[in-house]
């Protein structure tokens, strides 16, 4: 069975300062950084310019290998995996009764057994965004991308284009990510922050 890596870095304090083009290059190089750890405990010897992306923005495979990456202000993350994969963080803050009613519907809140919450739409949320990053169709098939069994408070099971995808959390620094598991071990990478017993530690 495949392990993944799926590795988390923080973004340093003056890089967080930047804005505009400069902030999205930054983030998108770091992101690649998170790649290269993630390979390297793949035992994958890999470049930054070796992750490309085709003109839809898709990314391309390195050396047979697919790959994800997802950035926030505070926090980048990446995956490499011999099959298709994504990965997805966000920040834990208020939603709005829209964003509630955007991300799913009334079937798949009545999963949890105890309704919606802020929690539970930043798992629905970040699950479906790195279901939807394995093909590059992004949101335009967030409504076809449904949460269709919650497993524990770290796994849940979602349909998309009629193939079940099983999709692990982790809990970070008021963060959460989300990585499509389906048959692999994941062992998450994090190198700062408030820790969790499931991470390989790094300094």
């Amino acid at each position: 069975m495949e392990t993944l890596f799926p590795v988390i870095l923080p973004v340093p304090g003056n890089d967080q300062q930047l804005t505009g083009r400069d902030r999205v290059k930054n983030l998108s190089r770091l992101a690649r950084q998170a790649l290269l750890l993630s390979g390297k405990e793949k035992g994958i010897d890999l470049k930054l310019n070796d992750f490309t992306k085709d003109d839809d923005n898709v990314p391309l495979p390195v050396a047979g290998y697919r790959w994800s990456v997802a950035h926030k202000h505070e926090y980048v993350a990446g995956v490499v995996a011999a099959d298709e994969t994504g990965i997805d963080i966000e920040k834990f803050r208020p939603c709005s009764d829209a964003l509630f009613k955007k991300i799913a519907d009334m079937a798949e809140w009545k999963l949890s057994g105890q309704g919606r919450s802020e929690e539970l739409f930043f798992r629905y949320w970040t699950a479906k965004e790195a279901v939807l990053k394995t093909g590059g169709r992004g949101l335009k098939d967030l409504s076809k991308c449904k949460v269709i069994n919650i497993i524990s408070k770290t796994e849940l099971i979602l349909n998309y284009l009629k193939k079940e995808w099983l999709i692990e959390h982790y809990y970070f620094d008021d963060h959460i990510a989300a990585v499509v598991k389906n048959h692999c071990n994941i062992r998450w990478i994090f190198t700062g922050g408030k820790l969790l017993k499931n991470a390989i530690i790094r300094h």
